[in-house]
Order: C-alpha cells, then sequence, then structure tokens
C-alpha cells in the first residue's frame, strides 16, 4: 500500500469489534480527527467522494461504536457518504483503490463486505431496504438493530416517504439516521428543506429540548404511565413551540433531535439510548458537508462533492491546463443549447431532478430562473411534472441521467408516452460512465426506450448533433423524443453550429466502402472513425453509417446496408440486449436478408468501475476491437474462399 497518513488509533482498527474492545470513549474525538485526516490524504491523491464522507465522520464512528456490526445492520444512502465506513470495515487497506479499476467500489456493496448490509447508489433506498430487514428479523425471531443512515437530500424522494408510511405501521425495530446538512450534490429545494430547517432553527425548542431529553432518559425507572406522560408532554412542546405538528411522529416515529452531528460522545450517548426503545424511530442529526476541512468548509460545497484531485495542504484544486482548446463536455453543450433555444421559443422549459450542475442545466436556471426547474432528487415527479407542463402546452426538456431515468420508466410510460405529449427527455451520462460503476452506467437506454410506442430515440455523434437533435425536437415534433449522450467531452473545438434540422428516423453514410459496413449509434461513432483510419492505412476500406435513431430507425438506409453487404458489424455504448444491434437484426429478419452480423456493445453483465477506455475494452467496442472484428471477418471470409 502507499504510504497514507494513518493516526496511531486508526491503525489498531481492521474491524469495527477493533473499536468497541480498544477504544475508550475518551479517545473517539481523536480517532475521527485521524480518520478525516486519511480521507483527506487518500481522496487529495486518488480523487473520489469527498464531502458527503467527511461530514459523517462523527456519526460513523459513532454508530460502529454503539451497534455490533455486522449482525446489527447499518444500510446507507447515496453510498458516497460512507468513506469512513470502508475504512473502519476491513477496508483501510485497500482504500487507495477506491474507484479504480478492479479495485474497491465507491459505494456499499455486499459482495464486497458483509459490513456492506446493502447494495447502494441511487438515493433514497435505505428506509425501505432497513425495514424490509426489520421485518425479516422480527419474523425470524432475530434480535438485532436496523439502522438506515439517510441524507436530507434523499428525504425528498417519494421511495423515503413511501418507507416511512409503511414503517410507521410496523412494529418493527428500526432506526433512521437524518443527516441534515442541506446538501445533495447542490444546494437541496423544496418544502421539506424548509421545515428542517425550521426545526433546526427553532431556538425556543432546542434550549428545551435536552431537559425533555434527560428525563425521557430516566422514565424507565418511573414505569409506563410515566412514560406515556413525558411522552404527550414531549409532543406538546414540539407541536407548540414549532407551531406544526412533527412530521415525522405524524408517520408514528418517535423522533429525537435535532442534535449536533459532529459530537462524537453525544452521538454515541444519544445511540446507546435508542437502542432500548421499541418501534420505528428517527435521529434528526445537523451536520455540515466537509467538516473538518477548511477549504471544503469554506469553499463552494457542490465542487468539493467530488473536486478531484487537490492539494491538501493549500486546498487547490489541481487542475490539468490543455496546451491546445478541447471540446466542452456534452453536458455543457446542452446548457449552452437551451438557453439558446428557449430565447427562440418562449415554451421551452427545462427539468432536472437535483441535478443542476450535474447535466448543466445551471446555466438556464441563472439565464431564465423562471423555465428551469430542480424538483429535488424525484424522477418520477420530475417526469410527470414535465408530462403537466406539457398538457399545457409548455416543452419541457427532462435532464435526467440515464441510470437515474430507470427510476421512472412507468411515468414515461403511462404519463408521457401514453398520452403521446410532446416532453423531450435529455439522457445524460448514456452508456459506461466511468468510476462510479454499475450503479452509474447508463447501459440500458436505449432498450428500454426504444419499446415504448410514440417514442423518438436518438443518439448524436458530436456535438453538432446534439444541438441539432434538440433543435428538431422542439421545433419538428409533437410527442415524446429521447435524446441520449455521454459522459465526458465531445470531438469538435468549433461546436457552436448554425442550428439544422435532421429528418427525423434518417442516418447519414460517414464513410464509403467494400465488404464490410459498420453501424454506429450515438459518441461511439468516433471509435469506428479512428478504427477505420487505420484500416484504411491497410488497405481496408470499410462502410461506416452513423444511425443517429434507434427509432425509427433509417430503413431506406439499412435497405442499402444489406443489399450491398453480406458482412455487417453494430457498434453501440449501450447494452447488446435489446439495442441499437437488436433493432438491425430484427429488420433482417424482418426482410428476409441473409448477412453476417457481429454486434459490440455492452455484455448482458454489469459492469464495474474503472476508466472509461479501461471498460471500453473490457467490453470489447473501442476502436481497436472494431478493428479486430474487422481483421475478424475478412479472415474469416478468405478462409471460406479458400475452402
Amino acid at each position: 500500500m502507499t504510504d497514507y497518513k494513518t493516526g496511531k488509533l486508526l491503525e489498531q482498527i481492521n474491524i469495527p469489534k477493533d473499536l468497541r474492545e480498544k477504544i475508550s470513549e475518551d479517545e473517539l474525538p481523536q480517532l475521527c480527527e485521524e480518520l478525516r485526516d486519511f480521507i483527506v490524504d487518500v481522496v487529495s491523491q486518488k480523487g473520489g467522494h469527498f464531502g458527503a464522507s467527511l461530514g459523517v465522520v462523527e456519526l460513523t464512528v459513532a454508530l460502529h461504536y454503539v451497534f455490533n456490526t455486522p449482525d446489527d445492520k447499518l444500510i446507507w444512502d447515496v453510498g458516497h457518504q460512507a468513506y469512513g465506513h470502508k475504512i473502519l470495515t476491513g477496508r483501510r487497506e485497500q482504500f487507495h483503490t477506491n474507484r479504480v479499476y478492479k479495485g474497491i467500489s465507491g459505494f456499499p456493496k455486499p459482495s464486497e463486505s458483509e459490513y456492506d448490509a446493502f447494495a447502494v447508489g441511487h438515493s433514497s433506498t435505505s428506509i425501505s431496504a432497513a425495514l424490509g430487514m426489520a421485518v425479516a428479523s422480527k419474523y425470524k425471531k432475530e434480535d438485532r438493530q436496523h439502522v438506515a443512515i439517510i441524507g436530507d437530500g434523499s428525504m425528498t424522494a417519494g421511495l423515503a416517504f413511501e418507507g416511512m408510511n409503511h414503517g410507521g405501521v410496523e412494529d418493527a425495530n428500526l432506526l433512521i439516521v437524518l443527516n441534515d446538512n442541506c446538501m445533495a450534490i447542490d444546494p437541496n429545494v423544496g418544502a421539506l428543506k424548509d421545515y428542517l430547517t425550521d426545526i433546526t432553527t427553532s431556538h425556543t425548542y432546542n434550549k428545551v429540548k435536552d431537559e425533555v431529553w434527560h428525563l425521557l432518559g430516566k422514565v424507565s425507572k418511573f414505569g409506563p404511565n410515566a412514560q406515556s406522560i413525558v411522552q404527550k408532554i414531549e409532543n406538546g412542546i414540539k407541536s407548540t413551540l414549532l407551531k406544526q405538528s412533527n412530521l415525522f411522529e405524524a408517520l408514528n416515529f418517535r423522533y429525537f433531535g435535532p442534535i449536533d452531528g459532529h459530537d462524537v460522545n453525544y452521538l454515541a450517548k444519544v445511540l446507546e439510548d435508542l437502542k432500548d426503545i421499541p418501534g420505528p424511530k428517527i435521529l434528526h442529526c445537523i451536520t455540515e458537508k466537509g467538516k473538518g476541512y477548511q477549504p471544503a468548509e469554506e469553499g463552494n460545497t457542490t465542487q468539493w462533492h467530488a473536486p478531484g484531485i487537490f492539494n491538501k495542504d493549500t486546498g487547490e484544486i489541481i487542475k490539468i491546463t490543455p496546451k491546445n482548446p478541447e471540446p466542452p463536455k456534452y453536458q455543457d453543450v446542452f446548457g449552452h443549447t437551451i438557453v439558446e433555444l428557449a430565447e427562440k421559443n418562449d415554451k421551452i422549459v427545462g427539468v432536472t431532478p437535483a441535478m443542476p450542475s450535474g447535466c448543466s442545466l445551471n446555466i438556464m436556471m441563472k439565464a431564465m430562473p423562471d423555465r428551469a426547474f430542480d424538483v429535488g432528487i424525484a424522477e418520477q415527479h420530475a417526469v410527470t411534472f414535465s408530462a403537466g407542463m406539457a398538457t399545457q402546452g409548455l416543452i419541457p426538456f427532462c435532464n435526467i441521467y440515464s441510470s437515474f431515468m430507470q427510476r421512472a420508466y412507468d411515468q414515461v410510460i403511462h404519463d408521457v408516452a401514453l398520452q403521446n405529449l410532446h416532453v423531450v427527455f435529455c439522457l445524460d451520462r448514456g452508456g459506461l460512465v466511468g468510476a462510479d460503476g454499475s450503479t452509474h452506467h447508463g447501459a440500458y437506454d436505449l432498450a428500454y426506450m426504444r419499446c415504448i410506442p410514440n417514442m423518438i430515440v436518438s443518439a448524436p455523434m458530436n456535438e453538432e448533433e446534439l444541438r441539432n437533435l434538440m433543435y428538431t425536437a422542439q421545433a419538428d415534433n409533437n410527442g415524446p423524443f429521447s435524446i441520449r449522450y455521454p459522459r465526458g467531452t465531445g470531438t469538435m473545438v468549433e461546436w457552436k453550429t448554425p442550428f439544422k434540422k435532421i429528418k427525423i428516423g434518417t442516418g447519414r453514410r460517414v464513410k464509403n466502402g467494400d465488404d464490410i459496413a459498420i453501424l454506429t449509434i450515438g459518441d461511439i461513432g468516433n471509435k469506428a472513425v479512428k478504427a477505420c483510419t487505420e484500416l484504411d492505412r491497410e488497405g481496408i476500406h470499410i462502410a461506416h453509417y452513423d444511425m443517429r435513431f434507434v427509432k425509427p430507425i433509417d430503413e431506406i438506409l439499412l435497405h442499402e446496408v444489406f443489399g450491398k453487404f453480406k458482412k455487417v458489424i453494430t457498434v453501440e455504448n449501450g447494452s447488446i440486449m435489446g439495442g441499437m444491434g437488436s433493432a438491425v437484426l430484427e429488420f433482417m429478419a424482418d426482410n428476409n436478408y441473409q448477412a453476417e452480423v457481429k454486434r459490440l456493445g455492452i455484455p448482458d453483465k454489469f459492469i464495474e468501475h474503472g476508466t472509461q477506455a479501461e471498460l471500453y475494452d473490457e467490453c470489447h467496442f473501442d476502436d481497436k476491437a472494431i478493428f479486430a472484428t474487422v481483421k475478424s471477418l475478412l479472415e474469416s471470409q478468405e478462409n471460406k474462399a479458400l475452402a
């Protein structure tokens, strides 16, 4: 292992049992300091999620100190807050491989450790999962604790409320720890944020809550009647002082807090007390994202969510300045283009579920704040909210990461496509995304969108096509339209070209050739261009077609391809099962063509994390794989001729 800063207490802990047996209560603050220093040391050199894990250092230590993990279950929500958890559960020596190809995952993963009780990557799953475990333990008569650690940003999703709604009527041993820092990646939005802020800032309530807590801590000495009386007093105080009923207690959860999420000794004491209180309960902790690292505390919180490599001593985020101008990120092309289009068309609005900086809708939010909406971590709501606006003649551009759109699939079908509403879905992070791994890869959108009636499914090969598809979607269409594009930069330095309509359902011939045709969809077509250039150098001239649309697919172009070529390669940065290659095979079968078709794309398995280049190579659809597939097909053709 590379030499990273490990304190004398932290180096004694290989598993949480060591924490409970070797570390005294008085030493807990020092351990937190050492754990925080270790995270800063490694992430500053290796990159990764940063602010969220620093904000829960004390909470992480207290949880493992009090609860008998892994028998007691800790279920983390939005797993990028779980770095401290990973370090304390036997992965300190491997932590420098976090998010690296073949290294440990950046998120909790049961196949990696028995301490990771549930696979996490998307948000708001912890309460439902923990409740399921608690009910199962009750059914099996097992005595264990179940703790869901959920960020306040994740509480904006409907799934969290569904879990609480059910949890309130189940007599199961469930504790929800609400990590309240007013942040997801971007600042939280919505009424829930305001409600939590009201609780947090009610000075009168905070003045008396410790006395009530103290009384509750001693209530068992006086029997159940006294406990009932004190509980009524506590509820009355909360209701009166907050001038509203407590949302969580209205759902039958015992509410405790808010308390300081950075006081590890008090956290441990409170958690120890809560172990003895049966039924569903919630502990509200106030934390600060980036806590303990001054540049993150004082700087742009969104920037310090995942800052990349930085100088830990100065806080300077290290950016490599290119010698020559570089193409923009696809997300920025979207962000600037939607503003251009909205300036020309007053019906256009933008929608995103809690990712304005991640998808660059923040550009429109700044330029046109009344026409761009961050709806919180609520993909289902984002889609149906967009559908509602579309019924009134607006044209919503609903921007959701491909893997997150999976969470709103019913709404896409039922609320948009079934009514044939004019909603433009911009699916960012289409394809393999890199270090975030299997929970974030946008592998399935081409397949799951193309089977929906009324849906147009497209993918641009470059920035110019992205702009033109966005222009076409708002100008030349009245139903649902899907445009998917990848994470990262494009190919064009001069990308801001005049808008042109693209005839829906038409591809284009990129290059003439003989013997073999390569059909691509989306940005992966640029890998085919590179492969064709190398093949040209060897005197092998291959035809290349950019399909642009998976649905409706360009049948005129496909008749041309299958009328001329007996060997065809399809390439897509998406699932082979049901994707563009499948659409081509369906066309070939339906039209009685005979050809040898090789499909390259994401295989039928979950792909782990690594750089995009490493994963393209693993899945065998980069330029080298295309080159090798062409050579293999030509060799088989020559061998047949010789035979």
